[in-house]
């Protein structure tokens, strides 16, 4: 018992959310360099070289230079076991950030130090304050031209009504970028710039109080300027509090620059020291502790195709305690049988491993032969629990789509049902019309352009799509009888691939219709997997 313990004390799970272009995937990448995963970092978007960023598997994702799907990366770094999960930045792809949040213990806030806080930054905080995980701030890019640090700061603590704490603090940015202050150590980091953020960056250290050799790293004045920026510091800002930062109140923040990888391997080390092994979790009634000693877990992400040659389909589980084990046979809670997860395996990005054990914390890939959703419930015989759903979003774009070719009917349905599984997508069905007429509902309009692609590129399947001018949708409560219910004509009734009731709206204004002509109707905004 005591390894097992041990196993999980030294697991750290945790998701990096950013707006996009702030530079989530470079540091995700430097964070892997840092923990001997890789060997080089390539540029996501650099022309210099022919790499694309480890944790972006997708074609799509290469061409555009940005992810679209979340990606799951194990590796270890000084007796720690990581589990990094990159999310994708484009607030399109929102909801599949939000269902893999709920699989992190903290999350790693990346922002851009010329622009600051920006319209996806805010959406995903909110998410995270909604679950109360801890939250640590990377500002990035201080190697180019940034905002005033303080500023930086006070829009942190404004917008999301939280403390923070600097960790370290930048002297100079762009071409006068000269390193940080360490306020742990008293010492000065110093930045050197002919690193290309190519390999490990052994940095030059530098005692504040150290003024002869200080002057002559930074200058006279840089260094006058950084003594009483520190004083300010010390003087003003919040205290420091553990208990604070673990309850998501109070956030870390450090000051680097990922691309050129300063900054990268401090923030590494004081996250891993400040952030917590796997925590209890809710399953109704009951809190699971990690150490309880059986297995539970929970789907948080399906993904088919991953591997073009195998056309595989992964569901992704969290496991929340105990310790998993190759060959077992455990319960899977919503098909109500029993089961044995077949090829367990851990992933970097495309790289697969089959393993015989995981721990509470890790995050598995099994073999889905059709049967998982998200938020399914896998554990124990003995347990029986169930986590909490994963909450489906209302989309807000909606367009017809059908095959061009009718002879690729079932590569077709193949393809929509897959990927709607996945979550990326919502298909909705005319009551009676079946798959003849299928409506597609995304959050964000790029999802389409990735739905088309993948049903090219992985069914074989061409598509026409046609806008449709609904921007609402609400799932249908209790036991009404859709058929029966007045709406206008620019309102429609349809229903999802279980089978329930949903109304599309092209305005406001048509669901208040709806509510007042239709008493005791009960409409949701969103639906628990």
């Amino acid at each position: 018992m005591e390894n097992y313990a041990k196993e999980i004390e030294r697991r750290r799970t945790f998701a990096i959310i950013s707006h996009p272009d702030a530079g989530k995937t470079t540091l995700t990448e430097k964070l892997l360099l840092y923990g001997g995963a890789i060997l080089q970092a390539g540029a996501v978007k650099g022309k210099a070289a022919d790499r694309h960023a480890v944790s972006d598997w997708m074609e799509l994702e290469k061409k555009r230079g940005i992810s679209i799907t979340s990606s799951v990366m194990q590796f270890h770094y000084e007796g720690y076991c990581i589990n990094i999960l990159d999310t994708p930045g484009h607030q399109d792809f929102s909801e599949d950030t939000y269902r893999t949040l709920m699989a992190a213990d903290s999350a790693v806030m990346v922002i851009d130090a010329a622009k600051g806080i920006e319209p996806q930054t805010r959406k995903l905080f909110r998410v995270c304050a909604m679950r109360g995980i801890p939250i640590f701030t990377f500002i990035n890019k201080l190697d180019r031209e940034a905002r005033d640090p303080f500023d930086l700061i006070d829009e942190l603590e404004k917008e999301f009504g939280i403390g923070t704490y600097p960790m370290n603090w930048p002297i100079g940015c762009g071409q006068s970028f000269r390193g940080v202050f360490d306020r742990k150590d008293r010492r000065i980091l110093v930045f050197n710039a002919k690193n290309r953020g190519q390999t490990k960056l052994e940095a030059i250290e530098c005692d504040i109080t150290d003024t002869e050799r200080l002057d002559g790293i930074i200058g006279e004045d840089r260094r006058r300027e950084l003594c009483e920026q520190v004083e300010l510091l010390d003087a003003a800002s919040f205290d420091f509090d553990m208990e604070k930062v673990r309850a998501g109140k109070l956030s870390p923040v450090f000051f680097g620059s990922a691309l050129t990888n300063f900054g990268v391997e401090p923030f590494l080390e004081s996250f891993l020291r400040m952030t917590t092994p796997p925590l209890p979790r809710k399953a109704g009634d009951v809190l699971v502790d990690p150490l309880c000693g059986e297995f539970s877990a929970f789907v948080f992400k399906i993904q088919a195709n991953m591997n073009k040659a195998h056309r595989d389909r992964l569901a992704f589980l969290r496991i929340c305690s105990g310790k998993f084990e190759r060959g077992a046979e455990y319960f899977h809670v919503q098909e109500g049988k029993s089961i044995k997860l077949s090829q367990p395996q851990q992933l970097m990005a495309q790289e697969r491993e089959i393993v015989d054990e995981a721990y509470a914390g890790d995050t598995i890939g099994v073999f889905d032969p059709g049967i998982f959703s998200i938020g399914d419930t896998v554990c124990s015989s003995k347990m029986k629990i169930t986590y909490e759903g994963i909450p489906t979003f209302a989309p807000e774009h909606f367009a017809t789509v059908e095959q061009v070719d009718t002879m690729k009917r079932k590569q077709f349905v193949k393809g929509m049902n897959q990927i709607a599984q996945e979550g990326a997508i919502q298909i909705f069905f005319e009551p009676g019309a079946g798959m003849e007429r299928v409506i597609v509902g995304v959050v964000g309009v790029l999802q389409f352009e990735v739905l088309e692609y993948r049903l090219k590129n992985e069914y074989g399947v061409d598509v026409r799509r046609s806008n449709l001018s609904y921007q609402y949708i609400r799932w249908i409560d209790g036991e009404t009888n859709p058929a029966s219910l007045n709406i206008t004509s620019d309102t429609k009734w349809v229903q999802d691939f279980r089978g329930r009731n949903l109304l599309i709206f092209t305005s406001e204004w048509n669901i208040r219709w709806a509510l007042e002509k239709n008493p005791g109707l009960s409409l949701s905004d969103f639906s628990r997997n």
